[in-house]
């Protein structure tokens, strides 16, 4: 007997209905907030639009090779899933074998002889959707599934926020330690291949000099300047050493794709590190600066926030319609929000098919040409009036609501994502599965607010 069965492979199997206990849990799931929120879930949609699903199946020859444990639909609601729990991948695994409403939300029946075990099967397809996700077409499909469901389509909120990764602050210190770590262990490993004698650095010296200085709680700006020139000398040794014997050795196979990439990066924060230092400006402005080898794609994001000047991770602009958030741009590069009013009000219009009427959004947005536009559109802004405000002047009460709305949802659901759907950090390791977490997280607690408020109001009519 296979490990996994899909459903719809074994529903004429079971003799004796009335003692079917399966049954029971398939009529308990319909109630529960699991099968509400599959309900307002479109899967086959969203799967066609991930190719999961061809729309004329009858153009492509059958697949070879092992069939899928899960449906295409079944792959969709796993990611849902996944950010539904925020459980890493061997911990769903793990409830996935034991809990039959996870089960029936994927579609399929595990076995209890013959439980899932590699948890690499959940991490193979959440990287097989990051690398056919869309957003913008995934977000019409859902709008398009969810509008029944919402009102004041006329009115959104916009604000943006970083979704941190997971990865230590990073000092110039660490991450040239990192690196003189890393080239350091490819460099011994091509002596190793070449049967050389390594090159003679002063490896050992430095890692005790640089484990003596991390060990001090505070360092002075003479300590870390002392500190920082040696792992440069060090790495720019270890780097050259590396260049040779690769230009001297052109036909062997010395290093992988992967050590050439590291590599590269390496060398890209060799100089910059390198220019900085010559600079010697705490605050100088360093174009594309690096501060992770593993993640190069990550950017320092100056938010001006009180308690955390710097972020490091993706920064999204949302739109919120009737508690609802969407994506409207998406970067691991800075970008000021101010200049994205039109877009979220195109994106709006795109989603939803109701012109906008209502728009709030905080100070950032409020530059003269975001005026002028929502002037021509006759959108009604939270904007405060320019200049100075009259001793007689009675203030705008729609304004007044939409700007504490704005603070209260928009602020809010940004929390309800970050701390609930596993948005606070993120744990992934290449950038396009980074994206995908954010875009499942983001609208895991669409339709969880969605089921809930639905369930609120059935409860309400009863």
């Amino acid at each position: 007997m296979s490990k996994v069965r899909k459903l719809s492979d074994i529903e004429q199997e079971f003799a004796f209905t009335e003692f079917d206990f399966y049954q029971r849990y398939a009529d308990g799931f319909k109630i529960s907030e699991l099968g509400r929120i599959k309900s307002l879930l479109p899967l086959r949609e969203m799967a066609v639009s991930f190719g999961l699903i061809d729309k004329n199946p009858k153009s492509i020859r059958p697949k070879r090779g092992r069939k899928s444990f899960f449906t295409a639909e079944g792959k969709v609601a796993l990611a849902f899933l996944k950010m539904y729990t925020g459980m890493s991948a061997p911990k769903l695994m793990e409830a996935l074998n034991g809990n039959i409403h996870y089960q029936i939300f994927c579609g399929i029946m595990i076995s209890p002889e013959n439980h899932l075990t590699n948890y690499k099967l959940i991490d193979n397809i959440l990287l097989e959707l990051s690398k056919n996700l869309k957003i913008q077409s995934q977000q019409k499909i859902l709008a398009d599934a969810w509008k029944p469901y919402m009102k004041n389509l006329d009115t959104v909120y916009t604000d943006a926020s970083c979704y941190e990764s997971l990865l230590r602050f990073p000092t110039d210190v660490k991450l040239l330690w990192e690196c003189v770590e890393r080239a350091y262990k490819v460099m011994c490993g091509i002596s190793s291949q070449l049967g050389e004698d390594r090159l003679r650095t002063k490896f050992n010296d430095i890692e005790k000099a640089n484990l003596a200085y991390r060990k001090q709680r505070k360092h002075t700006h003479k300590q870390t300047r002392k500190i920082i020139m040696r792992l440069l000398a060090l790495l720019g040794k270890i780097l050259g050493e590396i260049r040779r014997q690769l230009r001297i050795h052109p036909d062997e196979e010395l290093v992988s794709e992967k050590q050439l990439d590291m590599l590269e990066t390496i060398t890209r924060v060799y100089r910059q590190q390198k220019n900085h230092f010559k600079s010697d400006d705490s605050r100088e402005n360093i174009p594309n600066r690096i501060v992770s080898v593993s993640k190069p794609y990550i950017r320092p994001i100056v938010r001006g926030k009180e308690a955390k000047t710097v972020e490091f991770g993706a920064k999204c602009n949302n739109i919120l319609i009737d508690g609802i958030s969407f994506i409207e741009k998406l970067s691991f590069n800075a970008f000021n929000e101010g200049t994205r009013l039109k877009h979220c009000v195109s994106l709006s219009e795109k989603l939803t098919e109701v012109p906008v009427k209502k728009i709030g959004g905080d100070q950032s947005y409020s530059g003269n040409g975001n005026r002028t536009f929502c002037n021509k559109k006759k959108i009604e802004t939270s904007f405060t009036r320019k200049g100075r405000t009259g001793k007689n002047e009675i203030k705008n009460a729609t304004k007044r609501e939409l700007a504490r709305v704005r603070a209260t949802a928009m602020e809010g659901s940004f929390g309800t994502q970050k701390e609930h759907y596993g948005l606070r950090k993120i744990a992934a390791r290449i950038k396009s599965t980074e994206i995908m977490l954010i875009f499942f997280g983001i609208h895991t607690a669409n339709v969880v607010h969605l089921a809930r408020r639905e369930s609120a109001q059935v409860a309400l009519a009863a």
